[in-house]
């Protein structure tokens, strides 16, 4: 259910945190594919705030190999913050177009703000192939792109850390994971030692995905969560219908599973901001992943088979 009628769209230009260029060019595929006009056939107001500006790999220099690009990141994720904050404090649905998951960094920070200053408790449903949780420590790559989850639990360079000079931005028992099928050494010891609840693919092919979302959602209200943040990376889905990302993972999610974790947790809970990671139209064909996407999202939004 998404109790605003207003949706703002922000695109967050990014590919400073991944390796694979093309990422950065996400918002403009989502946007070719109507993903405005998509929504607003559902009954909403859209308004399209823009892109968040960031600066070209071409004109930054690595001066970490163990956070590549940091001083940009963490400057645009900042922007990016103030940005879904101000959204959500005038009641409207932050509607976040990526960009490479580093976003994730900005738009948690700009809703946990929110939360925190309203008192309201935040959960956050995290659909990857990736956990997103190494750190400059444990990092294979130093692409930032694989640190955000683990930075909004206050681990990792306190520049990304201290947005908004807070931290963590979320208790690690408010955050669900779906979809896991590439997680590193250090990610597994992060999520053990958090007590993280995590559905790898294996778990989903054991259990059905509609299992695992009932449990989600039982997991989650009781918790008493009152803002729901879904991040979702288009990477979670199966690479042979989504052709478009960076890391592409053999053994994703199929085109039923996501519609049905997206119209599921709509109709049993309250979305209040959404966030599309990691689209890639350089690896694309005819945009056909970012309208995979645009697709998916309408379902959260309330597109259904059959109307009522």
């Amino acid at each position: 259910m998404i109790l605003n009628n207003t949706i703002r769209l922000i695109g967050f230009p990014m590919d400073l945190g991944a390796d694979r260029r093309g990422v950065d060019m996400g918002p403009s595929a989502l946007r070719i594919a109507d993903i405005d006009k998509h929504i607003e056939e559902l009954g909403y107001k859209v308004i399209d705030d823009g892109d968040i500006a960031v600066k070209m790999q071409e004109t930054q220099e690595i001066e970490d190999p163990q956070l590549k690009y940091l001083p940009e990141i963490v400057t645009s994720c900042s922007k990016l913050a103030t940005s879904v904050k101000s959204i959500v404090d005038e009641g409207d649905f932050p509607l976040i177009l990526g960009g490479d998951h580093s976003m994730s960094i900005g738009s948690i920070a700009g809703i946990a703000a929110h939360c925190k200053e309203q008192n309201k408790r935040l959960g956050v449903l995290w659909i990857d192939a990736h956990a997103d949780m190494n750190t400059p420590e444990t990092t294979p790559s130093g692409n930032i792109h694989g640190m955000p989850l683990a930075t909004c639990l206050g681990i990792g360079d306190e520049s990304l850390t201290n947005i908004f000079e807070f931290a963590p931005k979320i208790p690690s028992d408010r955050i669900v994971l779906i979809g896991l099928r590439s997680v590193d050494p250090g990610e597994k010891t992060l999520i053990k030692e958090k007590g993280i609840k995590a559905y790898s693919m294996l778990e989903i092919d054991r259990q059905s995905i509609a299992k695992v979302i009932e449990e989600t959602i039982i997991y989650f209200k009781a918790k008493k969560i009152d803002h729901l943040h879904i991040s979702f990376d288009l990477d979670s889905v199966d690479p042979s219908i989504a052709t478009g990302v960076g890391t592409p993972v053999p053994g994703g999610l199929s085109f039923r599973e996501v519609h049905l974790i997206m119209e599921t947790i709509a109709e049993q809970m309250v979305v209040s901001s959404f966030e599309i990671a990691e689209v890639n139209p350089i690896l694309d064909t005819k945009n056909s992943s970012a309208e995979l996407a645009v697709a998916i999202a309408s379902s959260l939004f309330g597109k259904r088979i059959l109307e009522v």
